[in-house]
C-alpha cells in the first residue's frame, strides 16, 4: 500500500556547540514538535563546520547511526542538505568525516529546452513543472503561469519525454503518413511519442494558456492582474541530486506609473516535497502593491477551489483538460509563510472569458508588497494518480506543511 511522504524543505534552527579540530563532525538533528518528520530535508552553513578542516579537494560522507552513507548536496549558497527521519520529541545524530561518498541517485532536476521553446523544466520523485521562455513569447502563445507535468514514478522522465516529443524522424514519418492518406497510422505515431500520453510514468494534462497557471504570483494594479509573460533570463543554480534551484529573470513591465519593473523569481524544488519554494524580487517599482498567487480554476470543474486562512493555503481540484480520457485529478496548492490579507476568487471578465473560454477565472491569495522586498511561498501539485487519493488527503498535506514550517527542526554541531 502506498504510503504518503510528507518530506519537506523548510527553514532550519541552527544551534552552534562548538566546532573544534576533530576530523568527526556530529550534525544532531532535533524534533520539538507534535508530528514525526519523514525524510525531511535540513540545511547546516559549510561555515559551521569549519572544525572539518576541508579543503577545496577534500572529500566527505555523512553517516547515519547504522554507518550507513547518507546522501547530500552542497547548494549554490553554500548550505549542506541532508535527509532526516526524526521522531515526534527526539534527535538523531549523523556523522560526518572525511571519505569518498557513494554515488547516489539525482532525484531533483531540470534542463533548459532550447528545442521547445526555451521551456525550463525540473522534476522531482512528486511532480515536475516548467516555465515558459522568450521563444513561445515571441511566437506570440499566451501562457504566462507555470505549467504542471504529472508524474507517477520516482525517477527522472522529463528529459525523455521531451526527447520522445522533440524526435524529428518520428514527426517525418507523420508528416509521409500523412500525405500518404494514412491517418490512422499518423495517429497512432504521435499517440506513441506525446508527453500529452501517459506514458507509464505520468503526462502533461494541465492547461494554463492566459492565467496564472499552477502558482504563478503577478503584481495587482486597481484589482487586475498585471500578467508576467515569458522569463527573459534564467541561470540554474542548483541542479540535484536533491535539490534543484534556478533564478528566473523576467522582461520589464509597466505597473500603473511604473513603466519599467522587473521581476525575479528564486526557484527551488526538492526531493519528497510536493511543493516549490519561491522568492519573488519585484525592482524599480516606486510604491507598494498588491500581489497575488493564483491557481487557475478550470470549467471542467468550477467549484474546485478551497482555501483556508487561518492554516495559510489555497487549493483547487483540476479535473485536467480531458477530463473524459481517465487521466484523474491534479490537485494544487499554495501555503504562506506569513497569512495573506485576502484570501478570494476573482473571476474573469467577459472580455476574458473570449480570450480563454476553458478558464473561469483564480483562486487568489493577496498580500501587501512593498518596493525591493522579498516575496516568499511554496506551490505545486499532487496526482489522484500517483498517491494524493482525493481533496482531504491534499489538504490535510498542506495543513502538515505549514506547520512544519512554524516548527522548524533544530540542528546543533558538535
Amino acid at each position: 500500500m502506498w504510503k504518503m511522504n510528507f518530506s519537506f524543505v523548510l527553514p532550519v534552527l541552527l544551534v552552534l556547540a562548538g566546532c573544534t579540530s576533530t576530523p568527526t563532525i556530529q550534525i544532531a538533528v532535533h524534533n520539538s514538535s507534535e508530528l514525526s518528520r519523514e525524510n525531511e530535508l535540513v540545511a547546516v552553513p559549510l561555515k559551521s563546520l569549519q572544525g572539518m578542516h576541508l579543503g577545496a579537494d577534500d572529500s566527505f560522507v555523512i553517516l547515519n547511526t547504522a554507518g550507513i552513507q547518507m546522501p547530500y548536496q552542497i547548494t549554490y549558497d553554500s548550505l549542506l542538505i541532508i535527509p532526516v527521519t526524526v521522531e515526534a520529541g527526539a534527535t538523531v545524530v549523523c556523522h560526518m568525516q572525511r571519505g569518498v561518498p557513494e554515488a547516489f541517485d539525482t532525484v531533483s532536476c531540470g534542463k533548459y529546452y532550447p528545442e521547445r521553446l526555451d521551456d525550463i523544466a525540473w522534476e522531482n520523485d512528486k511532480a515536475a513543472y516548467r516555465a515558459y521562455g522568450p521563444s513561445l513569447q515571441q511566437k506570440g502563445e499566451k501562457a504566462y503561469g507555470y505549467d504542471v507535468f504529472t508524474k507517477s514514478v520516482n525517477y527522472p522522465v522529463v528529459e525523455k519525454r521531451y526527447r520522445l516529443e522533440m524526435t524529428s524522424k518520428a514527426w517525418v514519418m507523420v508528416d509521409s503518413l500523412r500525405e500518404a492518406g494514412n491517418l490512422v497510422k499518423a495517429d497512432s505515431v504521435i499517440h506513441s511519442i506525446s508527453y500529452h500520453v501517459d506514458h507509464g510514468n505520468g503526462m502533461d494534462c494541465y492547461s494554463v494558456g492566459p492565467t496564472l497557471g499552477g502558482g504563478t504570483s503577478a503584481l495587482l494594479a486597481d484589482s487586475s492582474i498585471v500578467y508576467p509573460y515569458c522569463y527573459q533570463k534564467y541561470e540554474i543554480l542548483d541542479n540535484g541530486p536533491l535539490r534543484f534551484t534556478v533564478r528566473l529573470t523576467y522582461p520589464p513591465l509597466a505597473v500603473k506609473g511604473d513603466t519599467a519593473v522587473v521581476e525575479s523569481r528564486l526557484i527551488s524544488l526538492d526531493k519528497g516535497s510536493y511543493l516549490n519554494r519561491t522568492v519573488v524580487r519585484y525592482h524599480n517599482l516606486s510604491v507598494s502593491r498588491p500581489v497575488a498567487t493564483g491557481i487557475v480554476i478550470h470549467s471542467q470543474h468550477p467549484d474546485g477551489y478551497f482555501w483556508d486562512a487561518s492554516n495559510r493555503y489555497i487549493a483547487y481540484a483540476d479535473s485536467t483538460d480531458n477530463p473524459q480520457n481517465g487521466n484523474g485529478v491534479i490537485y494544487l496548492g499554495a501555503v504562506f509563510p506569513k497569512p495573506a490579507d485576502k484570501l478570494c476568487v476573482q473571476l474573469f471578465s467577459e472580455t476574458e472569458l473570449q480570450k480563454y473560454p476553458d478558464a473561469l477565472g483564480h483562486v487568489l491569495a493577496v498580500s501587501r508588497y512593498m518596493p525591493e522586498t522579498l516575496y516568499e511561498y511554496y506551490w505545486g501539485s499532487g496526482w489522484s494518480k500517483a498517491g494524493v487519493k482525493d481533496e482531504h488527503m491534499w489538504e490535510a498535506y498542506l495543513r502538515d506543511y505549514v506547520y512544519r514550517m512554524d516548527h522548524p527542526l533544530q540542528v546543533t554541531i558538535r
